[in-house]
């Protein structure tokens, strides 16, 4: 994609979802509507003001297709971006945004039967999709919310609203892990153990269009795996990562099949081409930057997919991937964060 400048947007509102939470809502000036144009699921980049150390991240847009940009936003402990989101940032303030990104996003008018399986501040984007996918009258959707207390849910009046006005398309269950409710089976966390008695009881898995899995690495693991169990097919099952606590252990380096110490990585960005020459050790977006600035990221962790691009010509060696789809890898397209060079010619785009 095309067109990755931040620009400082307005912020106009801030709600306050819970102690650690708050939903921030944006202005978008006329001269970029259509940039700022966002599919249900997508995301956006933030980027904090006068940082010197570039430091960005990117969240999730929890508005319906066709409304102002809005982002749920939790704070993490000693969040540079996020403390600062939900501490500091008052209504009128600019921040820096990206245009928005992503690829866990419907296709709003195709109706079905969806599934969204998520937990803590991954109800953001599920939130995005469920509300614009049920504006199709076929459309019928179950999520499965997994939070630690009844404290902690992030748009807990929101999915009420959203139940209420479609009582008999919108199915939503909410379990809490820390704290006892009147059913048994809806307390404890959301895992594979859980996922396997609760899915038969509530889900009539085979007929079942599209599967919607985010939140903690844990738990979109322990989905992936019980749906596969079960038989669900691959490119029916779409995730997304959030996670806190526990990050996704560092996986083995693929074998290399460069023997040099430097490649020529040529990168694509907004029509311009810039060729630079990496080291085999480093990643194509690390080795791409120091003549690229504008090259989008943001996690740099291989999870929110900001880096996406394809590769056109050569080989790369992506280390971890959550955030692409097997189709995606299909057509070449690769995380430039966790992508080293494997040939001694690599061309990766970003426009497409």
């Amino acid at each position: 994609m095309a067109g990755r400048d931040f620009h400082p947007l307005r912020v106009a509102a801030i709600e306050r979802l819970c102690d650690d939470a708050v939903a921030v809502t944006f202005d978008v000036p006329d001269s970029l509507a259509a940039a700022y144009s966002f599919r249900a699921g997508q995301s956006l980049t933030v980027r904090r003001p006068a940082d010197e150390r570039d430091e960005r991240r990117s969240y999730s847009i929890c508005a319906p297709v066709g409304a102002r940009p809005r982002i749920g936003v939790r704070e993490v402990p000693g969040g540079v971006i996020s403390s600062w989101l939900v501490r500091e940032l008052r209504v009128g303030d600019e921040v820096e945004v990206a245009p928005p990104s992503g690829t866990f996003t419907p296709d709003l008018d195709a109706g079905g039967r969806h599934v969204m399986i998520a937990a803590g501040s991954g109800i953001t984007p599920v939130l995005s999709i469920a509300t614009s996918l049920l504006r199709h009258p076929a459309a019928q959707i179950s999520i499965l919310y997994g939070n630690r207390h009844a404290a902690t849910v992030m748009f807990a009046e929101e999915l009420a609203d959203l139940k209420d006005s479609h009582p008999s398309r919108l199915e939503l269950v909410h379990l809490l892990s820390r704290e006892a409710r009147e059913v048994d089976l809806l307390s404890g966390r959301l895992d594979a153990a859980k996922l396997r008695t609760l899915l038969p009881l509530l889900i009539d898995v085979p007929a079942v269009d599209h599967w919607w899995l985010c939140g903690p690495f844990g738990l979109v693991t322990d989905a992936v795996e019980v749906l596969t169990e079960s038989a669900v097919p691959p490119e029916r099952i779409h995730r997304e990562l959030f996670w806190v606590d526990e990050a996704p252990p560092e996986p083995q380096r693929a074998e290399r099949t460069f023997d040099g110490p430097v490649s020529e990585v040529t990168v694509i960005l907004d029509g311009r081409s810039t060729t630079v020459p990496v080291p085999e050790d480093t990643t194509v977006l690390e080795g791409a930057q120091r003549a690229r600035p504008d090259l989008p990221f943001a996690c740099k962790g291989g999870v929110c997919g900001t880096c996406r691009g394809r590769v056109i010509e050569g080989e790369v060696a992506m280390r971890r991937n959550f955030a692409l789809e097997p189709a995606e890898l299909a057509a070449g397209f690769v995380l430039t964060c966790q992508s080293r060079p494997a040939t001694e010619k690599v061309v990766v785009t970003y426009d497409e």
